[in-house]
């Protein structure tokens, strides 16, 4: 029975994935067509921006809690009652640091005023980012993969229902408080599925007067743990960050026009990212079945379980992304003009997706490293692979060619990560 759970716990994620990636791609796209050009561009502006503070507040929970519990090193109560009091502390201290430097983020690196305001909305929304991480780890450790599908597909509908509602009177008002109005819904869909997660925890689960001590040794065995992982994914995401950043000054320099750069931008994340990127919700779920399962056999030193599970997730991995791509790479024209009304984005779509096919395989592969107790290796060719696309991406930036620079740039990142990655991991399973 134990050696079915992760095949049972990776199809629940599967079929819960495809159902909340769908609601996800029907959400996409009502509000791409709901927000006009100039809201558009501004929120894939600030969607950078906006994915650093959520790593940020996600601490890296559920992959440290999934961990410990698998372990069973650690009651779950015990975790819950020592980590909320340093959640809501750390919470507190984010959102002030974010309050003071959002005119900085907005006016010098961003070069748009109205940015400064949607900032400080997204600082609003992280600490329910926080708590659900923190529950989300607790039925990963347990591979109880239902609660967390059925929460992502009702936070999907509760957070598509609030966009039909909310957005279409915000954008007659002002576009910049449509953004703002995208951003905070992100509060009332995240305590849904905070809601849908206590539910399902066990009857067991009372807190008594004891448990309500905080303890110190189980805060610092979680940041043990979570602390070169969301290191990992920080660096990931400051790169992520930067994008705009440099191409927004450096395309200037070389003397494109900002409208040109905003719409440009903007067609590259929401309409060529977005199809490419598709397969990695699926490709999420396998990853994070694997964390407690390699971490189980590596514990307990059976290196030959730990590689055929990998072996196992690299396979679906990539077998979802070729099956996927090579539809859409047929019917790109058909499916953008479908799905969004336009078929901008095309150009770079099709140079993309070849490699994408690589990139599919770094879920399994950082899992496997995080997994065995290896996250300061995935930290370090994370890191390394930011800084060559960053100066890549100055480089190409440079040379009068637009956007390419920047596919160019993720190109070169997918191969050195995900070949480093799978280096690494060969040397530890030798």
């Amino acid at each position: 029975m134990k050696k079915n759970i992760f095949i049972k716990s990776t199809l629940i994620l599967l079929v819960g994935s495809m159902i909340t990636r769908i609601l996800g791609f029907v959400i996409k796209i009502v509000y791409t067509r709901l927000l006009d050009a100039n809201s558009l561009n501004l929120y894939m502006l600030v969607l950078p921006t906006y994915s650093l503070f959520v790593t940020i507040a996600s601490f890296g929970l559920p992959l440290a809690v999934s961990k410990i519990i698998s372990e069973e090193s650690k009651r779950g109560i015990k975790i819950f009652t020592s980590l909320f009091p340093f959640i809501i502390i750390a919470n507190t201290i984010l959102i002030i640091i974010i309050i003071l430097i959002s005119p900085f983020i907005s006016s010098t690196l961003l070069h748009s005023n109205n940015t400064k305001l949607l900032i400080i909305c997204m600082s609003f929304v992280l600490p329910f980012i926080s708590i659900s991480s923190l529950i989300r780890g607790y039925f990963f450790g347990k591979q109880k993969m239902f609660p967390h599908t059925l929460s992502n597909i009702i936070e999907q509908i509760v957070r598509l229902l609030l966009i039909i509602i909310i957005i279409p009177p915000l954008t007659k008002i002002n576009y910049t408080y449509a953004v703002m109005g995208l951003i905070l819904l992100n509060i009332i869909s995240e305590v849904t599925s905070i809601i849908i997660f206590t539910l399902f925890l066990p009857k067991s689960f009372k807190i008594t007067k004891k448990d309500l001590k905080p303890d110190l040794a189980t805060v610092k065995d979680v940041v043990k743990i979570s602390l070169p992982t969301i290191s990992s994914r920080i660096v990931g995401n400051i790169g992520y960050f930067f994008e705009p950043v440099i191409i927004t000054n450096l395309l200037i320099l070389s003397g494109y026009s900002k409208q040109f750069i905003l719409s440009e931008y903007a067609t590259y994340n929401a309409y060529s990212l977005s199809l490419l990127l598709i397969p990695s919700f699926f490709i999420a779920s396998i990853s994070t079945s694997l964390v407690p399962e390699i971490a189980k056999y590596y514990f307990n030193k059976n290196k030959k379980m730990v590689k055929r599970r990998i072996i196992q997730g690299c396979i679906y991995s990539f077998l979802i992304g070729l099956v996927f791509n090579v539809f859409v790479f047929m019917f790109a024209k058909k499916i953008l003009l479908i799905l969004y009304g336009t078929t901008k984005g095309i150009n770079y779509f099709k140079i993309l997706s070849p490699f994408f096919l690589i990139f599919y395989l770094e879920g399994p592969l950082m899992s496997g490293l995080q997994a065995m107790n290896k996250a300061s290796k995935s930290f370090k060719i994370t890191s390394l692979g930011i800084v060559i696309k960053l100066i890549f991406l100055a480089i190409f930036s440079l040379v009068h060619i637009g956007l390419y620079g920047l596919v160019i740039s993720e190109i070169v990142n997918i191969i050195f990560v995900v070949g480093y990655s799978f280096m690494e991991i060969k040397k530890l399973l030798k």
